[in-house]
């Protein structure tokens, strides 16, 4: 376990971990940000990408147990990402649809916010939301950031407007 929160433990996933990451990652709905769902080599590829941040920061996107069940209901974490020529740390999060508006991603991004403070001595994290994604920024507000600025980024073979959200120590 990295950290807990007090409905969540979020751990480092695992190969085990695919078919629940498949019920996020393969719903069109929870994935419109992205501009759509996964395919199962997809999955796999972001499964690795994060077995290698693991190897590489120490970090990355976390599985989001509930305490209540075991059951992971999502992800949540820390990675490096590009922002306008520089690497910025992030706090990222993306739940099961059926777990949406209950909190869980505000407390799980709470909890990431604290890691990279108080564990990993960052001095700000930011998140990086879609334009169209106000789901997210809400919960990017609620975790106590500031929309500072946006860039187009290119994904998937789409042109994406996104805002950054920073919080500082």
């Amino acid at each position: 376990m990295i950290l807990e929160t007090e409905r969540l433990y979020l751990r480092e996933m695992e190969q085990p971990d695919f078919d629940s990451l498949c019920k996020i990652l393969q719903d069109e709905e929870a994935m419109y940000a992205y501009e759509g769902a996964f395919s199962g080599e997809e999955v796999q590829e972001w499964l690795d990408k994060q077995l290698s941040r693991y190897q590489k920061w120490g970090f990355g996107l976390w599985a989001a147990v509930l305490k209540e069940t075991g059951e992971m209901i999502g992800q949540c974490g820390l990675t490096m990402q590009p922002w306008k020529g520089r690497e910025v740390l992030e706090i990222g999060y993306l739940f099961r649809r059926q777990y949406w508006h209950r909190g869980y991603a505000t407390e799980a991004a709470k909890g990431c916010k604290r890691y990279a403070f108080e564990v990993l001595g960052a001095g700000e994290v930011h998140s990086i939301i879609r334009d169209t994604n106000t789901a997210s920024q809400r919960v990017a507000l609620r975790n106590g950031m500031t929309r500072r600025e946006s860039w187009l980024k290119h994904y998937r073979g789409v042109d994406m407007q996104h805002f950054i959200y920073t919080a500082t120590r």
